[in-house]
């Protein structure tokens, strides 16, 4: 028996050799706390090879790495270990907003050098190695026999080590706008095509291929998800799973020729990143992706403010109203149609009077901006045309008083958000980008929403390919030159770019609010989006309906999976520093007593304090408002009811503070109550300890201002 056992480990290590060959010595780091272990080795094939572990246990099983090229041996073996160098790195910095007030930058790193002797050319593989996890990055040095190269795939692996509960969405090279399934990783291939639901543009890819940011949970309690940091001038990285083995391989977009990058040294691919902790909160807390991004590239951010704002646009998704003005223009062409010898279709939503009525609303309760969508010309043919040139973005209809309806906004103290739907015809935007932005600062805009909604235009390119990429990043720095804010939708999920350009002040590339007025989002979808698409950068949610039930539109219709009380609290679990109150006046008018909270919350934040968190089913997020002593609390839970409970030790000692409590009331129920919510006073301190119930996909909202004297002596203590 004993020989037997022998004889099996040795066979265990043949196997091993075959597929990963062997070292003769694996080079490593740890993290700066210890808790992590990087190892890198060169196997018998000349292929680079990495493993990574989290307190002993593992987190990704070696895996390869390497690129194949096009019409090239490629760089994928070969490799002998040329030169390694070890450094690290401390530094503490500013974000220009974000949810604390400064970020420390925190790593060991590791540049490992490698040559492919027979091809005579180099490639650098930098590893960062932080208390959060992990980050690499292949680098491209400029030399004689690597130049420009076309690339055929990147073949990154990370190989897991269980088959983990994973929270997930179908790989797509178009859309990232799908409800999340929660799987074990073996379940991926049975379940995918049941996940893939209708979309503008879509294009999945494999029947096991997912997205990042990929969030999983191993059956021993550690927390894993997986992304991309600083994705400039790339492709867009999906994951392919290999279930037999249980190892995702990266699997980039490819273009209109299905080449998925054109390189040329000296170059550098995205960070791939790794994120683990044994605590969800750290998943949640970590600022691992900003710190793989560069510094701010703007001396002058002055420009550059967090928002609050209301908009023309839940009219229109709703199906209340319409972006188009007229029902008899069937097929427009801008400079030729004449509007004025149309007749309105009365469901304009964009027009002066209901424009002005948003605008006296955010005046009222300091809101600082007001969104218009469908104001110009061209809605009547835009979508599924493939047109090219399809909006010129300076042309009102005529019901639609651009000067008159600014002044106005200024005179209220209020500004206007302009909004480009491109219709994915991106030659005719970057046509018209200048003349457009221009036209922005003559008329006081200083943000614009854009949307890249339907198939893009060069045709053949997709979403998330490299020459869209490049267009997204573009827009966006060409929008600093003229002082502008950037809210891009249907682009590429960030990568943590806001760090470098802050002007990109928010995206969409989710599943977000206007899901509830189509099909619906899973009771669960916003206690997982802060632990995958919110990773890479905020998200524009549109939070903030009162009247889930839609009660205003007729016959059968989608409604709202939340309680009145968890739309309050998604200001606090959602970050953002672009916070819209998506719904009608007239229904916050209706509950003028929780639409308190909407409008005394903050956008900006000096600290954030990840108080409760479990994927899938509940976060409950403390945050401390920039500049001052007050804090807000949200909390929401998945279609299950719970309890909060936690200790407001994160106020400052010996002060006393105002609690004020919205809750879901004792019938709430996201599907029979949604409206049912509750609210409690009482003078708090750092004591206090607060125990909060949840209904059914239900939540709370808790806002803590320094208490006045006067406070003191109206206002009862907590109980």
């Amino acid at each position: 028996m004993k020989n037997m056992k022998i004889g099996t480990a040795i066979w265990v290590c043949l196997l091993l050799s075959f597929f990963f060959g062997t070292s003769a010595k694996a080079e490593s780091i740890t993290s700066p706390d210890g808790q992590l272990k990087l190892n890198f080795s060169v196997n018998t094939q000349g292929e680079p090879v990495y493993e990574l572990s989290y307190k002993g246990k593992e987190v990704i099983k070696p895996s390869k790495l390497g690129l194949e090229l096009k019409n090239d041996p490629g760089l994928m073996n070969g490799f002998t270990l040329a030169d390694i160098k070890t450094s690290a790195f401390d530094e503490t910095w500013e974000p220009v907003w974000g949810e604390v007030k400064s970020i420390r930058n925190h790593y060991n790193e590791m540049a490992v050098t490698l040559n492919q002797k027979a091809q005579d050319r180099n490639i650098i593989i930098r590893f960062r190695l932080y208390d959060d996890g992990l980050g690499f990055r292949y680098e491209f040095p400029l030399q004689k026999n690597l130049n420009y190269f076309v690339i055929k795939e990147e073949h990154s692996q990370f190989a897991m080590a269980g088959d983990h509960t994973a929270f997930w969405i179908p790989g797509d090279y178009d859309t990232q706008e799908y409800d999340y399934t929660e799987s074990r990783l073996s379940e991926i291939r049975g379940l995918l095509q049941g996940a893939i639901t209708g979309n503008a543009s879509q294009t999945s890819f494999s029947p096991t291929g997912v997205q990042t940011s990929l969030q999983m949970k191993t059956d021993d309690g550690l927390y894993i998800n997986l992304h991309e940091a600083a994705l400039v001038d790339y492709s867009c990285m999906h994951l392919n799973l290999d279930d037999r083995n249980l190892v995702f391989e990266s699997w980039l977009t490819p273009d209109s020729q299905g080449d998925k990058g054109y390189m040329q040294a000296p170059c550098r691919s995205p960070w791939r990143t790794v994120i683990v902790s044994d605590d969800a909160r750290d998943i949640l807390s970590s600022k691992l992706t900003l710190n793989l991004n560069d510094p701010c590239a703007y001396e002058d951010v002055s420009w550059i403010k967090p928002v609050k704002y209301i908009g023309v646009w839940w009219e229109m998704i709703s199906g209340k109203s319409s972006w188009a003005y007229t029902d008899d223009v069937y097929s427009v062409k801008l400079g030729e149609t004449d509007y004025s010898k149309t007749k309105p279709n009365g469901r304009h939503a964009a027009n002066n009077d209901n424009v002005k009525r948003y605008i006296d609303f955010a005046s009222e309760h300091g809101f600082d901006q007001v969104l218009v969508e469908g104001w110009n010309e061209g809605w009547e043919d835009w979508f599924g045309k493939s047109k090219d040139y399809v909006f010129d973005f300076i042309t009102p209809y005529p019901d639609f008083d651009l000067k008159m309806l600014n002044a106005y906004a200024n005179s209220k103290g209020v500004k206007l958000m302009m909004h480009h739907e491109t219709s994915a015809s991106v030659r005719n935007y970057e046509r018209h980008l200048d003349a457009a932005y221009q036209f922005m600062v003559d008329n006081g805009y200083n943000a614009v929403k854009s949307g890249y909604v339907g198939n893009i235009i060069p045709r053949g390119e997709h979403h998330y390919g490299q020459w869209m990429n490049d267009h997204y990043l573009y827009a966006v720095k060409k929008a600093a030159d003229y002082k502008i804010c950037v809210n891009a939708h249907e682009a590429v999920r960030p990568t943590g770019l806001c760090r470098t350009y802050p002007n990109l002040i928010g995206n969409e590339s989710a599943r977000g609010t206007e899901y509830e007025a189509f099909a619906g989002n899973k009771p669960f979808h916003t206690t997982l989006l802060p632990f995958t698409r919110l990773i890479g950068g905020p998200m524009d949610y549109t939070p903030g309906i009162f009247d889930t039930k839609l009660s205003f539109l007729s016959g059968d219709h989608s409604f709202v999976r939340t309680t009145l009380a968890k739309q309050l609290a998604l200001y606090v679990t959602m970050y953002s520093p672009l916070q819209m109150a998506a719904d009608f006046p007239e229904n916050y008018e209706r509950h003028m007593d929780a639409f308190q909270f909407i409008k005394d919350v903050a956008v900006d934040w000096d600290d954030s304090k990840y108080l409760e968190a479990e994927p899938g089913d509940y976060i409950t997020v403390a945050r401390k408002a920039k500049g001052t002593d007050s804090w807000f609390v949200g909390g929401i839970t998945d279609e299950n009811p719970r309890t909060s409970a936690f200790t407001l030790d994160f106020l400052e000692p010996g002060k006393q503070y105002v609690a004020t409590l919205y809750a879901d009331g004792k019938e709430a129920d996201f599907e029979k109550n949604p409206t049912s919510y509750q609210i409690k006073k009482g003078i708090v301190t750092a004591k206090t300890r607060i125990s909060v119930k949840l209904a059914r996909s239900g939540g709370f909202a808790l806002s803590l201002i320094e208490a006045a004297p006067s406070d003191k002596k109206i206002i009862k203590k907590w109980k």
